[in-house]
């Protein structure tokens, strides 16, 4: 009997050294992901009143994954669901008319809200 050898690294386009690529991203189900579903139920059927919240990453983070009530400086109003904030947006599911929609922001727009 004689000595085998082990099989060669698999290689990628640059290499046995560097790892094959993935695909683009982060991946799935990390914080940077967009794994999250929209939410199945729909949000509060009230118009809750105006919040004197100062609009920021830190402020509004902490309505990630709640039913937020949001107001615009261009005097729009809805409600959101956000699942990812950071240094100048917001992004999440807003509700539009009866549904959920993928839908981002930047903090500069937003005037105030409020979580639930």
């Amino acid at each position: 009997m004689g000595f085998t050898p082990p099989p060669p690294p698999s290689q990628g386009p640059f290499g046995p050294f560097f790892p094959q690529p993935g695909p683009p991203g982060p991946p799935p189900g990390s914080p940077g992901s967009i794994g999250q579903q929209a939410p199945t139920a729909p949000p509060p059927s009230f118009v809750p009143q105006i919040s004197p919240y100062a609009v920021d990453p830190g402020a509004i983070s902490g309505c990630l994954f709640r039913n937020t009530y949001v107001w615009l400086r261009n005097r729009d109003s809805f409600w959101f669901f956000p699942i990812f904030v950071g240094p100048r947006s917001v992004a999440g599911f807003r509700f539009f008319g009866g549904r959920w929609a993928y839908f981002g922001i930047d903090l500069n727009q937003i005037s105030s809200f409020t979580c639930f």
